[in-house]
């Protein structure tokens, strides 16, 4: 019987080497495998002491302060909770509330318009436009409000005239600006100059590559200012804009100096009469940190909003999510 024959070692010696291909580069190195955990054996986190330390101290202090303010006689306790919902408090605390919604609403709207007049390619809008802002941020907020509370000074009367007519009409400007009136022009230019650059700062934070990427596709400028600028620089402007809604609630306490009967005010005509003055101003106070808080919630479900997409892992669970999946694993238990 025949044996299979064998291929000479000249033949396996003169048969074409194989080609390197793509797989004949360096191998990268294999990930390393986590050794499994013996039987019976668990997982310890790493203890850490000092954070029970420190958290049982800083518990120790609040809960000192909390008695303080509790036990001391002198806040006078029953007095802030007859005159917490009182009517004249509640009168101040719709002022306040109004004057802060108005400032805002006409101070960014004012602002953006300032945003727009700089970023845009005329010099002297441009100029313009910087002006303003530096005016109105370098001066203080009280003087700029007793300016405009003695304009009458300046200006005793504003009046239109017809180049080659008679006077269509003239008002005594005591008559015109009243307190408040007043505190609305000075708060909402003194915000406008800070929101004007809120804004700047925030279209100015989109990727220039996305524009010119819709501007590629042929999109009007107006879809890409609502589709593509607004949604990513609400991201940046946000969070300013919602310190300076917060700002500016505890700023119009400083209106008080023109006698409008804000919230403040308001509390200092109570004490001016009763001469209880710690338990009016912790009226005023506590009212203040109500109204901050529930802007503070509305601000971080805002950012919250905006923020979609921003990041892979998604968004953080909010603390209300975070309290009921503990409370489900409580119950699970």
């Amino acid at each position: 019987m025949a044996s299979p024959a064998v291929p000479s070692a000249r033949a396996r010696s003169t048969a074409p080497p194989t080609p390197p291909g793509p797989a004949s580069a360096p191998a990268a190195p294999a990930a390393p495998v986590p050794e499994a955990v013996p039987a019976g054996l668990a997982i310890v986190p790493r203890r850490r002491p000092g954070r029970y330390v420190s958290g049982g101290l800083a518990l120790l202090a609040t809960a000192l302060l909390v008695r303080s303010l509790a036990g001391n006689p002198a806040f006078e306790w029953p007095v802030v909770g007859a005159y917490l919902t009182s009517a004249s408090i509640l009168r101040g605390l719709l002022l306040t509330l109004w004057l802060t919604g108005a400032v805002t609403a006409l101070g960014f709207a004012l602002g953006t318009v300032l945003a727009v007049a700089r970023l845009s390619g005329n010099p002297v809008l441009q100029s313009l436009s910087w002006g303003f802002v530096w005016i109105f941020r370098a001066t203080p907020l009280l003087v700029q409000l007793l300016f405009w509370f003695n304009i009458g000074a300046l200006y005793p009367e504003l009046s239109l005239r017809l180049p080659f007519g008679g006077e269509l009409f003239a008002v005594r400007t005591v008559d015109l600006l009243g307190p408040a009136l007043t505190a609305v022009i000075g708060l909402t230019l003194h915000e406008a100059a800070f929101a004007a650059e809120v804004v700047r700062s925030g279209v100015q934070s989109v990727d220039q590559g996305q524009l010119e990427a819709a501007a590629s596709l042929g999109l009007g400028r107006g879809r890409v200012l609502r589709r593509i600028v607004l949604p990513q620089a609400m991201r940046a402007i946000l969070p300013p804009a919602g310190n300076m809604l917060i700002g500016t609630l505890k700023g119009t306490s400083v209106i008080s100096v023109l006698a409008v009967h804000d919230l403040l005010f308001s509390a200092q005509l109570v004490y001016n009469q009763t001469y209880q003055v710690i338990p009016l101003l912790l009226v005023a106070t506590l009212w203040y940190v109500a109204v901050t808080s529930v802007l503070s919630v509305g601000q971080y479900y805002l950012e919250r909003h905006f923020a979609r997409g921003a990041t892979r892992a998604g968004l953080p669970p909010t603390p209300w999510q975070r309290a009921r999946a503990a409370v489900r694993r409580a119950v699970g238990r």
